[in-house]
């Protein structure tokens, strides 16, 4: 009996690794063109070891390749998020050897580029690096060791034919041939979690997808059970995820074919500790001062609310095996032309890019900016956004926006950073301050690892910016957010569409537009949204309030489900224009068109009977007392 269960779990292993091994094959047929395959291959075997007849790459190859930054340490993470995967679609396998098979599903994942096999996959990844990330134990450990020699040999036994994998892929992807064994690699089980029969096997879409595509949901479930990773009881270490946030910081503007070396060459002491501030205020979203490591509840609940596009730099990275420098397109085209011609062609150089910022301000930078690019997409900001507004240079005052920002005809950012003022209210200027709202009913926010009571809050506006007297301006598209201490990105509600107000009495978002005159019975104070931004007139003092029991202008947050209210000293605003030149055409056009308008109308002069003249406008409601009722006539 014994035996028979025995080759019956043989079996199932046999058969998960032909399903693999297809997948692969399936994933390098249809996800890629024929030129990708061979660029991958050839950089797959130029930097491959090799051991009887096994290619695989170590974490050092890995990270060598990717050149992933040493100052910042996330290669052991990197390399551990590649062994799960290269498993994919069975955890059971996992950490795998990167062999050519299992490294080429990592970079379908990667690039996301499995839609084309995975009909009934999810379009975002999010569950799978998860799993990646986790630790499945108790203990929290870090990451995962590189393959022993124990574990090559173990590979090296298992195996009953001797085939080069790295041949199997390229050849199988082109002719599809029937009846080949499988060449997948094998790897060792994960560590297990406890087994907590109260939390529910939580199924992997992708997975699922991946499986049904080769018809065998059966083996899944088999697999799923076999492993027991529950996601629930699985915990991303704090430290690990701090710095893969770090590098995904730095990736976030990367191109698919540029060096991720030009961006760590800026990894200066500075700007490390700059890029570990911005993480911790990424951290701080996810609560770690209750948990020693953030759980898959919080991490599916944040990212798709305040950070979609986290993972979007990840793409790049892994594209660059696509793309192999040893493989010259143009060496034909040149060896075909006579020597003379060769010679003296001339040396094309790549032009150089502009730079990913115009100028660095007092609240936004490099790491800011790739912050914000989590929750706004990186091409409507990375070398696309213009200093519109700076207040240390313009000056804090509501002409000076009005000056600087009107006729700007596309989406913009505002940002302001200040400090928080304390509960009783210290100087004149704050108690003035104090006076104009209601009494303070809510505690101060988060202070996360910061003891400065430094903030910085901000909003997407999509709209052109103007006066608003009666109606606030903005769409469905706006957001409001907050980018220290702590992240966290509010969005559109359509309860009230009180989104922007710009008047003399300050600047708010998500509160009412004021009143113009004062109602005898209600408060004077200003009103503030559930959610909501407001500076005052003087661009002096500002205060963001969150009640969670929402019901205003922007939905409140997902994850804190409780009230505060900072109030602060503004010490930076600025105000970045989203967009390029013909935007920047657009707007210097229609300052000509006022300027000339209102010269116009200095320039009328007046005839010789000053009097008629004057009634002749009067008449036309120009000037004088045109704005009052008249009577009726009759």
């Amino acid at each position: 009996m014994g035996q028979g269960q025995s080759d019956e779990h043989v079996a199932r292993n046999v058969s998960t690794e032909q399903l693999s091994h297809e997948l692969a094959l399936r994933f390098a047929k249809k996800c890629f063109t024929p030129l990708e395959i061979t660029h991958y291959k050839d950089i797959f075997r130029s930097l491959a070891d090799e051991q009887d007849g096994i290619q695989y790459w170590k974490e050092e190859t890995l990270c060598r390749f990717l050149v992933i930054p040493d100052a910042l340490g996330p290669g052991p993470l990197v390399y551990q998020m590649a062994t799960y995967l290269g498993a994919f679609p069975f955890p059971s396998l996992a950490p795998s050897i990167l062999t050519i098979e299992a490294m080429l599903k990592v970079v379908v994942i990667m690039t996301e580029r499995y839609g084309t096999v995975l009909k009934r996959g999810r379009a975002d990844r999010n569950k799978l690096l998860f799993r990646s990330l986790a630790v499945f134990d108790r203990r929290m450990s870090s990451v995962y060791e590189q393959p022993s020699q124990e574990l090559l040999e173990s590979v090296r036994d298992e195996k009953s034919d001797k085939v080069d994998t790295s041949d199997a892929v390229l050849e199988e992807a082109r002719s599809q041939a029937a009846g080949q064994e499988p060449r997948s690699a094998l790897g060792f089980a994960i560590d297990k979690p406890a087994n907590d029969e109260d939390e529910e096997e939580d199924d992997d879409e992708l997975a699922l997808a991946a499986l049904d595509s080769l018809d065998a949901i059966e083996v899944f479930k088999f697999d799923q059970g076999a492993t027991d990773t529950k996601i629930h009881h699985a915990q991303i270490p704090v430290d690990n995820f701090r710095r893969l946030l770090m590098l995904l910081l730095v990736i976030a503007p990367l191109d698919s074919q540029e060096s991720l070396s030009k961006h760590a060459e800026r990894l200066t002491p500075p700007r490390v500790e700059s890029l570990r501030q911005v993480a911790d205020s990424i951290l701080w979203s996810f609560t770690p001062e209750q948990n020693a490591g953030i759980f898959y509840h919080s991490f599916n609940k944040i990212i798709p609310t305040s950070l979609p596009y986290m993972f979007d730099g990840l793409n790049a990275l892994f594209e660059h095996f696509l793309f192999s420098k040893n493989i010259d397109l143009s060496k034909r085209k040149r060896s075909s032309a006579p020597a003379q011609m060769t010679s003296s062609l001339p040396q094309t150089l790549d032009p150089p890019l502009e730079p990913l910022l115009p100028r660095e301000g007092d609240v936004l930078n490099l790491d800011i900016l790739s912050q914000i690019s989590f929750f706004i997409k990186g091409n409507n900001l990375f070398r696309r956004l213009r200093p519109l507004y700076l207040g240390g240079d313009a000056g804090f005052s509501l002409g000076s926006i009005e000056q600087k920002v009107f006729n700007w005809r596309a989406p913009s950012i505002l940002l302001v950073s200040g400090t928080r003022l304390p509960s009783t209210p210290n100087g004149t200027r704050e108690r003035s301050f104090a006076d104009t709202l209601p009494a303070k009913r809510f505690p101060n926010g988060v202070s996360g690892n910061s003891s400065r009571n430094k903030v910085i809050f901000g909003a997407y506006i999509d709209v052109p910016w103007k006066h608003t007297y009666k109606e606030a301006i903005g769409g469905p598209e706006m957001l409001l957010f907050q980018l220290s201490p702590l992240h966290e990105v509010f969005h559109a509600s359509t309860l009230s569409r009180d989104y922007l107000t710009f008047t003399e009495a300050g600047l708010g978002l998500g509160c009412p537009p004021p009143r113009s005159k004062t109602i005898s019975g209600l408060s004077s104070h200003t009103a503030l949204g559930p959610v909501s931004l407001m500076l005052d007139s003087s661009l002096e003092f500002g205060v963001f309030t969150h009640d969670s029991t929402g019901g205003g202008s922007f939905h409140p947050s997902d994850s804190r489900k409780t009230d505060w209210q900072d109030r602060f000293e503004i010490e930076n605003l600025e105000i970045w224009g989203c967009g390029g030149n013909e935007e920047a055409a657009r707007q210097r056009a229609a300052w000509a068109f006022e300027e000339r308008e209102a010269e116009a109308r200095r320039s009328v002069k007046m005839g010789k009977d000053i009097e008629a003249d004057r009634a002749l406008l009067e008449m036309a409601g120009l000037v004088g007392g045109h704005g009052n009722t008249g009577g009726s006539m009759g």
